[in-house]
């Protein structure tokens, strides 16, 4: 184990909060004040994966970072399907539990395609920030077969295994994609997140889960989805990421009909706010604060 760096011990002295849901109890966490800004994460990683922006967003914004069934602080039963659906009704919970009458929202890879459900159909949703996520039609690389073996206990301890190797763990096949600079799997990523898939446990059961439960076909229907999205979207885009190419991206962003812009960081790929946090927080902020304030609610207490 590494020791932590500040902005991960900053997260660990926040309260963990939950919000109840059918089928769980999701986990979340509060930063800063101001607007509320609800942050959603994808996969391989928990509500942690923010550490890094949090610094800067959380001195404009009270950033309510959750925890998605299946990961992090967060409890689920085995009658939760982890589907994009049932993930953008928890985060739904969240909001609920707080009380907003308004807020925006960023997600990340599945996270951001939970919330493009959630800013679809809730109408306190005031704008939108995306990053590297599911594109409509585009099948990452290894990433349906991925899917397809987690949904099998016994073959997924066999991917354990194989992950284990560090060559294999770097390469395109296991997490290369993530990073362009691939020292960034090792240290304190490595202890948050990767450690999880490379261990039997309950941890590690929900990660395979929350894969196992993507659902290609609801990916494929997002252009109906991007179309119900009236709020400000924003795109923020790894330029070297080979999981979701930037090209695909450009020509997704078009189907949203309040686009505000793609942002692009070069000297990234999948996990953009991990890897260039400051360029990350910088292009949201700008964003964020073009938006109106006026009428802009606060969470309320729920002790």
């Amino acid at each position: 184990m590494h020791p932590p760096s500040p902005a991960l011990a900053a997260f660990r002295e926040a309260r963990v909060e939950y919000a109840d849901v059918e089928n769980g109890r999701i986990a979340f966490r509060r930063f800063g004040s101001g607007p509320p800004l609800v942050m959603v994460h994808g996969w391989p990683v928990s509500g942690a994966t923010y550490r890094h922006i949090l610094p800067a967003l959380a001195r404009e914004y009270s950033c309510i970072v959750v925890d998605l069934l299946g990961t992090g602080s967060s409890e689920w039963t085995d009658k939760f399907t982890f589907a994009f659906a049932e993930h953008a009704e928890s985060v739904r919970a969240v909001v609920d539990a707080l009380g907003l009458e308004s807020y925006a929202l960023l997600g990340q890879d599945t996270g951001a395609t939970a919330a493009r459900l959630l800013a679809a159909s809730d109408r306190r949703v005031r704008a939108l920030v995306m990053a590297n996520t599911e594109i409509p039609k585009h099948r990452p690389p290894y990433v349906p077969l991925y899917v397809h073996i987690a949904k099998s206990q016994v073959l997924w301890s066999n991917v354990r295994l194989t992950m284990r190797v560090p060559f294999l763990r770097r390469s395109a096949l296991g997490l290369g994609g993530c990073f362009a600079d691939l020292s960034h799997l090792d240290g304190e990523f490595h202890d948050l997140f990767v450690s999880i898939l490379l261990e039997p446990g309950r941890a590690g059961d929900g990660q395979r889960r929350y894969l196992a439960g993507i659902d290609w076909s609801v990916v494929d229907a997002l252009p109906a989805t991007h179309a119900q999205i009236q709020v400000p979207v924003l795109l923020i885009w790894g330029a070297d990421d080979p999981t979701f190419p930037l090209a695909l991206a450009k020509k997704m962003a078009t189907q949203f009909p309040a686009l505000a812009g793609v942002r692009v960081i070069e000297g990234a790929r999948l996990l953009v706010h991990e890897e260039r946090p400051e360029a990350f927080a910088k292009h949201a902020l700008e964003f964020l604060k073009t938006l109106p304030t006026s009428n802009v609610s606060e969470a309320k207490s729920i002790n």
